[in-house]
C-alpha cells in the first residue's frame, strides 16, 4: 500500500499523473496535470450489462474492467495528445470497492508503472471522491464538511486538509444510495436506482404519501434509511394500483431522503461552525438534493460546491487528482497488487509533507 516518505517529487515541471478507477462498475481512465489540469479523461460505464440483474455482479464487473482498460487508456491518451512517455506516475484505486474490480485495476495500474519505470500511487476512492470539486474552476479551501453521499457511504466529514478527516456522522445501516437502489427495485423502476426515482418524482404529485425522515429527530449525527425502505416496502404492499402510484411513492421517498440529509448537514455546520459545504458521490447528482442543499448559500452563508455530474459518480479524473496530490507529498505505493476492499475514510494518514498543488 501507500506509505508516506519524507521526500517530495524534485521534477521542474509538475507531474502528468494517469488514474485508473475500477472499484465497482465504472472503468474510468484520467490523465490529470498540474500545470494545465485535467487534460483527459475517458469512462465506461457497465450499467446497462448489470441491469438486468437489477445490481452489480462483481466477477462480470472485473471481466469487463479487463477488457476495457487498454482501449480507454489509449483514447485518453489521444485525447490529451500525450504518448505513455510523457506520464510521470499512474494512481489507482486501491479500495474501498469490489475486490475483484479493485485488482483489476490495480494489476494494470501496478503492472504499466513497472514497464514504464515510474511511480505508482495508491488512491483512496472516497478521498478521491472528497476532492472531486477541486477540478471545477471555482475550488472549495480547505477546511470544509464534506457531505459524502453515495451506493455505499452516507458520511459527513471535517476535512482540515489532504489525509486529515474526521467522521462526524455516517448511516448506520443502508447508505443513501443503496436506500434508492432498492426502492427503485421495489417500484419496477429498474437500475441504477438514483436517476430512475428522480425521473419518476418529477413526474409525481406532491402530498400524496409522506415517509419517515430517519433518525431526523434525534440527537447526532448518524443516518440510518432502511427504515425508510421498510416503509415504502409497507406501501407498496398495500398499494392496489402501483402503477398508478409509483411516481408518487418515488416523489415522497426522493423528498425524505433529501429532507434527511439536508437537516442532517445544516446541523453539522451548526455544530463545526464551518463556513465551506462540498458534497460528493453519485447522489450528489440528484436535482432535489443539490436545490435544497444550495440553499444553505442564503440561509446561512455558506458556500457549496459539487462536483459537475460527470464526477458525481465513480470517474478518472478524480483518482488522477487525488493521485497527483499524494504523489507530491512523497507517497507512492509498494510492489505488489494489495487492495482493501474496506477501508474506513478516518484510517487514512496525512502525508508526510504537502506540497503545493
Amino acid at each position: 500500500m501507500s506509505t508516506p516518505t519524507s521526500t517530495t517529487t524534485t521534477a521542474t515541471r509538475r507531474p502528468c499523473v494517469l488514474g485508473v478507477e475500477t472499484s465497482c462498475d465504472e472503468t474510468g481512465l484520467a490523465l490529470y496535470c498540474g500545470e494545465r489540469g485535467l487534460l483527459a479523461h475517458t469512462l465506461h460505464s457497465q450499467t446497462a450489462m448489470h441491469a438486468q440483474w437489477g445490481g452489480v455482479v462483481p466477477e462480470l464487473a472485473s471481466r469487463e474492467h479487463l477488457y476495457r482498460l487498454i482501449p480507454l487508456t489509449a483514447e485518453c491518451l489521444r485525447q490529451a495528445g500525450l504518448t505513455l512517455a510523457e506520464v510521470d506516475a499512474i494512481a489507482y484505486t486501491a479500495g474501498p470497492g469490489l475486490a475483484g474490480a479493485l485488482l483489476t485495476g490495480c494489476g494494470f495500474a501496478q503492472s504499466l508503472a513497472w514497464a514504464l519505470g515510474l511511480p505508482a500511487v495508491a488512491v483512496h476512492h472516497l478521498e478521491a471522491h472528497l476532492l472531486a470539486p477541486l477540478l471545477e474552476d471555482a475550488p472549495p479551501d480547505f477546511p470544509f464538511l464534506a457531505l459524502l453521499v453515495s451506493g455505499g457511504h452516507t458520511q459527513l466529514v471535517a476535512v482540515e486538509g489532504l489525509g486529515q478527516y474526521q467522521i462526524l456522522g455516517e448511516s448506520l445501516d443502508d447508505a443513501a444510495g443503496e436506500a434508492f437502489d432498492k426502492t427503485a427495485k421495489l417500484l419496477g423502476l429498474g437500475y441504477p436506482g438514483g436517476p430512475q426515482i428522480q425521473a419518476a418524482a418529477q413526474r409525481g404529485t406532491t402530498g400524496r404519501y409522506r415517509f419517515p425522515r430517519p433518525m431526523l429527530d434525534r440527537p447526532g449525527l448518524d443516518f440510518s434509511f432502511s427504515g425508510l425502505k421498510t416503509a415504502v416496502l409497507t406501501c407498496v404492499q398495500a398499494e392496489a394500483d402501483l402503477a398508478a402510484r409509483c411516481d408518487d411513492i418515488a416523489l415522497a421517498f426522493e423528498e425524505a431522503v433529501v429532507e434527511t440529509l439536508l437537516g442532517k448537514t445544516r446541523r453539522a455546520l451548526e455544530e463545526t461552525g464551518c463556513a465551506r459545504l462540498v458534497v460528493a458521490g453519485g447522489v450528489s447528482a440528484n436535482r432535489r438534493l443539490r436545490s435544497r442543499l444550495t440553499g444553505l448559500t442564503d440561509s446561512h452563508g455558506v458556500q457549496v460546491s459539487f462536483p459537475r455530474l460527470a464526477f458525481c459518480t465513480d470517474n478518472g479524473a478524480m483518482v488522477a487528482l487525488a493521485g497527483y496530490h499524494r504523489l507530491l507529498a512523497g507517497e507512492r505505493a509498494g510492489p505488489g497488487f494489495t487492495v482493501r476492499p474496506r477501508w474506513p475514510l478516518d484510517t487514512l494518514a496525512p502525508p508526510a509533507i504537502v506540497a503545493g498543488a
